[in-house]
């Protein structure tokens, strides 16, 4: 079955998990969780990317973000590509750390941004890691005790969170505090009632009648429409391959065919990355047919799309320059 087109918008709110694969820890001890925030908080920097809320578990991670103008895929690959390369390092192992593609759904921000920050923070109560509300407050490995001012984390948007609660930070953080512990109760009588798993929507405590259909949207059919636009309508969509190859080639004052030549400058090198990235990333070409146009081996392409993605994750004004009309 093929896999479903991601929904990737910067500037939206995306709430993110990525489990270990069979289920395995993705942190042995505490030093991997230090590692990997490290990681995190650079890379928010860098990207411009805000994180809203997030959480450690033995063998997944909860993040809800906001990506920034490289958008959601270029970030979450750099995080969990160095994750695993870190992790398997550390710990002599090799083979996947990660269970498939990472999940990600795309979130309607007035209406599930506060239940999914709570939702995210409450995970270690939920897996009975932490006994209650207070010893999350002081837990190191989730964004709530950050937002109680126990805990510091570069990079979380604490402010914009604790507006919501309040103008002054210290009221805002007693009225937080209070509706974590009413979601907190929620979930309580949730367990107690239920049994057996839960989709994402009955363990916010919301109806599940005010989403849309698509599983790659947490909102209303009317949020959906207006970023799932016809694509007839998206300019990006009806960008093809060639076209996107001349405008990288006007870029770098290369020429089309100096492209497909097995010339090897800086510039044609750089242009052939960034026609990579921007065709599989971007415009979901298939990396056979980019192979092709650009009389390159196919693993060769691989290798371009990674350096494209750096270049353009240094500098977005390739992704500007080329995906807008």
């Amino acid at each position: 079955m093929p896999r479903t087109v991601r929904v990737d918008i910067p500037g939206l709110l995306y709430h993110v998990t990525a489990r270990g694969v069979e289920r395995r820890n993705i942190f042995l001890d505490d030093s991997d969780r230090e590692v990997f925030l490290n990681r995190f908080s650079t890379l928010l920097a860098d990207t411009d990317t805000r994180c809203l809320a997030w959480t450690l578990m033995p063998n997944h991670i909860h993040l809800l973000l906001r990506p920034g103008p490289t958008g959601l895929a270029a970030f979450m690959r750099r995080l969990l590509t160095g994750h695993a390369v870190s992790f398997n390092r550390r710990h002599q192992r090799v083979g996947h750390l990660f269970q498939n593609r990472y999940h990600s759904i795309l979130c309607e921000e007035d209406s599930y941004l506060l239940p999914l920050v709570r939702y995210i923070h409450l995970n270690p109560w939920q897996a009975r890691i932490l006994a209650d509300l207070d010893a999350l407050d002081r837990y190191p490995w989730c964004g709530h005790a950050v937002l109680m001012g126990s805990h510091s984390f570069v990079g979380q948007q604490v402010d914009e969170v604790l507006e919501y609660f309040g103008k002054r930070k210290k009221a805002a953080r007693i009225s937080y505090r209070i509706f974590m512990m009413k979601g907190f109760d929620g979930l309580q009588r949730r367990e107690e009632k239920t049994s057996g798993k839960r989709d994402l929507v009955q363990s916010l405590g919301m109806k599940k009648s005010v989403c849309c259909d698509d599983g790659r949207i947490l909102g209303s059919q009317a949020f959906a429409d207006t970023i799932l636009p016809d694509e007839s309508e998206n300019p990006t969509c009806r960008l093809g391959l060639q076209e996107c190859m001349e405008k990288v080639a006007q870029e770098f004052s290369v020429t089309i065919d100096a492209l497909r030549s097995k010339s090897r400058t800086q510039a044609l090198s750089d242009a052939r990355a960034i026609i990579c990235h921007l065709a599989v990333t971007h415009l979901k070409i298939s990396g056979a047919e980019v192979a092709r146009q650009l009389c390159l081996a196919r693993p060769s392409v691989t290798r371009a799309e990674r350096r494209g993605l750096d270049m353009a994750t240094k500098d977005v004004r390739w992704i500007k320059a080329v995906l807008q009309p």
